[in-house]
């Protein structure tokens, strides 16, 4: 799924929640294809883990609900490598599980900050890196979810964050336009890493009927090359949207 063509300049690429599952995976291939990839999130030990021995990795500590800690990270890079061609903003949580009347204010506030403002954080050093570059211009890829299409029950934190990660994108994506800067989001169904055992999708997910059904999952370094597709598009191209789903997962007629 990657360009025939890849670029042969050194690329820069910052993987945001790289500590684990999607962001693990991703910065992995990154790093596999050429990029000089950065590893941001707030376990140093799995940050660590996720880089090995790798020439081209930089592990930054970083809590992406801090503005301190995001402007650290995008300078730290800035100084290590001199720019930013690729945000991968993928760091989240689930959140807490409830109806809206049953939910803390305080679970909801938690799950907005990491989900929605420190994705917002991150976009925003990353835009400033790009406009000011030379060459300008650079690729935003936001990881959304499933949810921002079709709700699970008892998700209401969760789906609202991901619905606001589509606002997002669309804002950068139109606001971008003329200093290059490219926005989009991949939505990914049911693959396999911790947060599919946070909601039971192997030993039974909960359905719009009350009932408890084990879902298909597939790998996630399949889902990995997906968002390495987005970002090796040349800047000509942008992908806006781009769905993966595990094959026969009940998204289509969820319910």
């Amino acid at each position: 799924m990657t360009d025939s063509n890849p670029p042969t300049d050194p690329r820069v690429a910052v993987v945001t929640g790289a500590g684990s599952g999607i962001g693990r995976a991703v910065a992995k291939l990154m790093l596999a294809d050429g990029y000089m990839v950065a590893l941001a999130g707030r376990r140093e030990a799995q940050l660590l883990e996720t880089a090995g021995d790798h020439p081209n990795a930089l592990v930054v500590q970083c809590d992406v609900t801090a503005p301190d800690d995001v402007a650290r990270l995008f300078a730290e890079v800035r100084r290590r490598w001199g720019r930013v061609d690729v945000l991968f903003n993928n760091a989240g949580i689930f959140g807490p599980a409830g109806d809206v009347g049953e939910i803390s204010v305080d679970d909801w506030n938690a799950t907005m900050q990491v989900n929605v403002t420190g994705s917002m954080l991150c976009a925003a050093e990353a835009v400033r890196t790009m406009k000011a570059q030379e060459p300008q211009g650079g690729r935003i890829i936001n990881n959304g979810s499933i949810s921002a299409h079709s709700p699970r029950p008892r998700s209401v934190a969760y789906t609202v964050t991901k619905h606001a990660m589509t606002g997002l994108t669309k804002s950068i994506e139109l606001d971008g336009r003329e200093f290059g800067i490219t926005c989009g989001q991949i939505d990914i169904g049911n693959t396999r890493t911790e947060i599919m055992d946070t909601i039971g999708v192997g030993s039974g997910a909960l359905q719009a009927d009350g009932s408890r059904k084990v879902e298909p999952m597939f790998p996630v370094d399949d889902a990995a090359r997906a968002v390495l597709m987005m970002a090796n598009m040349p800047a000509s191209a942008s992908v806006g949207s781009l769905v993966v789903t595990a094959a026969g997962m009940p998204f289509v007629g969820r319910g």
